[in-house]
């Protein structure tokens, strides 16, 4: 049991490496676009906020994604398989450049594993799940509304300055930015992890459970969570870096900061709510929020409508990937 347990372990820092891998592209598509920072520089930048946000943030997201589903059905078999459907949901997106949520295939990976386990729904925290999915919409619609405001706002104060003179202040107000949004990235998505070990710290009775609360998560697992979020942005994901920063439109310093600050704003309200949001799905909107201030045929729509797509299928492709290898693993007589 032991031996499994760190097995499962090491899987979902490695969930989370791809993470901060596939996601590295939420935190520095802008600031590399506008070339405010080298993809290097970038990267470390990132990587560095993305590790302290321990320090900021308290553990209201991993307490609730380890209570998502009940303790009595959670086993080291049902959290390996979930892994497992979120892992190869992400390295596909990630092949083919889309900009999919981390957050949701890990959500979809458990309920998978979940449903087919009892042969139901009965296990899955209901209010847990609509909050999640009522989110898919909710965030990056109010990035796109802040990034709307926010350059509407910049534009009315320093529309009649010399563009040069706005783009030197704001290539230094970008880097403000970008740390902002690191530190929502990781105070958010790193939290999904902990949440996971959590569940099978709990699923092997290392952690003690109170129905209707939290459970504790220890500061290890939040170290370990972070560090591997951390590592993962440094390796950065160009595939998706490439699509987010330069093909949904065409950003300058003014814009990345203004993307960047409203994708933060919201991160920090989800976070401090408890709700895992897709740090994804919340910098696209807050992207074509900016984009839609020139005009409308400043963003290109087919771009967008294909990253829609991939957040549609997110959540029921990891949830089948899931099932399947839950349903291969049991055959093969790995109990669970």
């Amino acid at each position: 049991m032991f031996t499994a347990l760190v097995v499962i372990i090491l899987l979902a820092l490695a969930f989370d490496f791809i993470n901060g891998f596939h996601d590295a592209a939420n935190s520095i598509a802008t600031v590399v676009s506008t070339r405010v920072l080298s993809p290097r520089a970038a990267v470390i930048w990132a990587a560095f906020f993305n590790f302290i946000a321990f320090l900021v943030f308290e553990s209201h997201v991993a307490g609730n994604i380890a209570k998502g589903i009940d303790a009595k059905t959670v086993s080291l078999l049902l959290v390996g398989a979930g892994l497992m459907g979120a892992i190869i949901w992400n390295l596909i997106t990630w092949y083919y450049g889309l900009p999919s949520s981390s957050s949701h295939a890990l959500i979809g990976g458990m309920a998978g594993a979940a449903i087919v386990k009892t042969h139901g729904f009965a296990a899955l925290d209901a209010k847990f799940f609509i909050k999640t999915a009522a989110f898919i919409i909710v965030s990056p619609v109010v990035g796109l509304l802040l990034g709307f405001l926010l350059m509407s706002l910049v534009r009315g104060i320093f529309g009649r300055m010399a563009p040069r003179k706005v783009d030197r202040g704001f290539r230094l107000a970008q880097l403000a930015s970008a740390a902002a949004y690191s530190l929502g990235h990781g105070g958010n998505d790193a939290q999904k992890t902990m949440g996971i070990i959590v569940m099978a710290l709990v699923a092997t009775g290392k952690i003690a459970t109170v129905k209707g609360k939290a459970p504790h998560v220890p500061l290890w697992v939040v170290l370990a969570c972070h560090a591997a979020m951390g590592l993962g942005t440094m390796s950065g994901g160009w595939r998706i870096v490439r699509t987010m920063g330069m093909k949904i439109c065409k950003l300058q310093p003014v814009g990345g900061f203004c993307a960047e600050t409203s994708g933060a704003l919201t991160l920090f309200g989800a976070t401090a709510l408890g709700v895992p949001v897709s740090t994804t799905h919340t910098i696209t909107g807050s992207i074509v929020g900016v984009g839609t201030t020139d005009k409308l045929s400043a963003v290109r729509w087919g771009v967008a409508g294909r990253i829609v797509w991939a957040w549609i299928l997110t959540i029921p492709a990891a949830a089948g990937i899931s099932a399947l290898t839950y349903l291969l693993l049991r055959a093969f007589g790995v109990p669970g």
